[in-house]
């Protein structure tokens, strides 16, 4: 059976999109008009973000529908959403709503899984190729193995890395929405392709800025491998904790560049 089941859907037109839903809602005065955002981070881990977003002057913005918050000490507002969940239908239908609001750069940090034995917990890997093992990206363009993220924003967030003393690894990820079913066939599958991380938001991600015109850009800091087959969780691990932080003022900077 072809997936999406429905053959040819790509062509048409969807029931519904963002930006009527963005509609009816400010028809009702629940969302700003105009959020003059130079971008987005998302972020999957609320510990790890409430701690970064502690250190800077962040505003939140109870009328969205997520955890979202507006760093107002860099020199152009940048939106922060966390607390809405992980995989990929959570994080690409706040997606649509904030470029239906007319935010047009994304980066998608998180945390990963690790499938080579070279890395090493709170190592950071940049994305720059994702395997579309979700069911979400499907929807949106025929389905391929591959996709890839914004080059012009990922070139900016590894400059941004690089500025903050991180040695960032380049890589393909694994993006698999079933996390109870990545099986050890998988991972050795995957491992002797080269495949160094397993997530659960990028392809979907890439696969919605495509179709919508929009930059978006991923990078992860590894909190636990499956690199000897067994899983080896690490997810309150200082170097993760370090990892993130870097991972967000670089997220800021590359949101920023010009």
């Amino acid at each position: 059976m072809p997936f999406p089941n429905f053959a040819g859907k790509h062509a048409l037109d969807a029931f519904f999109t963002a930006q009527d839903l963005v509609a009816y809602h400010r028809g009702s005065g629940r969302l700003p008009e105009d959020l003059g955002l130079a971008g987005v981070i998302f972020c999957y881990q609320r510990g790890f973000a409430r701690r970064a977003l502690s250190r800077q002057k962040a505003e939140s913005q109870p009328a969205l529908p997520s955890e979202m918050f507006i760093l107002r000490d860099t020199p152009r507002p940048i939106g922060v959403c966390l607390g809405f969940g992980i995989g990929a239908p959570a994080a690409t239908s706040l997606m649509e709503l904030f470029i239906a609001l007319g935010v047009t750069r994304f980066a998608s940090i998180g945390t990963a899984g690790a499938l080579q034995q070279s890395l090493a917990i709170g190592d950071i890997v940049l994305c720059d190729r994702a395997i579309r093992d979700e069911g979400v990206s499907h929807h949106y363009l025929p389905s391929e193995m591959f996709i890839a993220p914004s080059p012009d924003l990922t070139e900016r967030l590894a400059a941004a890395l690089a500025q903050a003393g991180a040695m960032p690894i380049p890589g393909t990820t694994w993006t698999i929405d079933a996390p109870y079913r990545e099986t050890v066939a998988e991972a050795r599958h995957y491992q002797a392709e080269g495949v160094l991380t397993i997530d659960m938001e990028a392809s979907a991600l890439f696969a919605v800025a495509q179709v919508r015109g929009v930059q978006v850009a991923s990078a992860f800091v590894i909190s636990d491998s499956l690199a000897d087959l067994v899983w080896n969780p690490q997810f309150e691990s200082d170097a993760v904790e370090a990892g993130f932080q870097t991972l967000f003022t670089a997220a800021q900077t590359a949101l920023l560049a010009e």
